[in-house]
């Protein structure tokens, strides 16, 4: 249990061992980056469901209750007053009560850490998934691209899903529940089906 988890809500959906890129300029997320940079802590990204991150409009803020907790890999100060902040996805976590916003506005609630995805082998049906994701990894690093973290897990379902839910030209609440699931095999099948309905997958 984390009685006080930072929050960084985004449109975007943060998987396990994800990477995740932040242009960083408000002052309380500055001040966020400063403290998880001292204590060695993480802090949490959620996706947005309703509402704009920045600013502080008229708009309600919903926001999803099933995150990612991002630790930060390395920082660099592009100018005076911004960051750029590479951060890795880590384990999953649910919120166990509503988010609040402080005085400065960031965002806090308190969570509870989700048990990581179990290591299973993706099955003999998923093989042409798996080597469609090692075809991608392939050509997008010949075209200088470094997608994922290494080590590339090609044989372990959880893993090949989570790349690929990453890819995929999918909206923002499908991403959601495919990394809300609790069985990887379950997730991964669901983009097989995905991937196989566009032809971009076919045995």
């Amino acid at each position: 249990m984390i009685d006080r988890l930072p929050l960084f809500p985004l449109n975007s959906v943060l998987f396990p061992e994800g990477l995740l890129g932040l242009k960083v300029f408000e002052a309380r997320y500055l001040d966020l980056v400063s403290r998880c940079l001292r204590n060695s802590e993480p802090f949490g990204v959620l996706c947005l469901r309703q509402g704009r991150e920045a600013g502080r409009g008229g708009e309600a803020v919903l926001l999803e209750e099933v995150g990612v907790l991002a630790r930060i890999d390395d920082v660099d100060g592009e100018q005076h007053g911004i960051l750029r902040v590479r951060c890795s996805g880590l384990q999953r976590f649910r919120l166990s009560d509503k988010a609040t916003q402080l005085a400065d506005g960031l965002w806090q609630a308190p969570a509870r850490l989700l048990p990581p995805d179990s290591v299973r082998v993706p099955g003999p049906a998923m093989f042409a998934t798996v080597q469609a994701l090692a075809r991608a990894i392939a050509s997008l690093r010949e075209q200088g691209t470094v997608p994922f973290a290494e080590p590339y897990r090609l044989d372990d379902a959880g893993w090949v899903a989570n790349r690929w839910c990453e890819l995929l030209p999918v909206s923002l609440a499908a991403k959601q529940k495919l990394m809300e699931l609790e069985d990887p095999t379950v997730r991964l099948s669901l983009v097989d089906g995905f991937l196989r309905e566009k032809k971009v997958v076919q045995d």
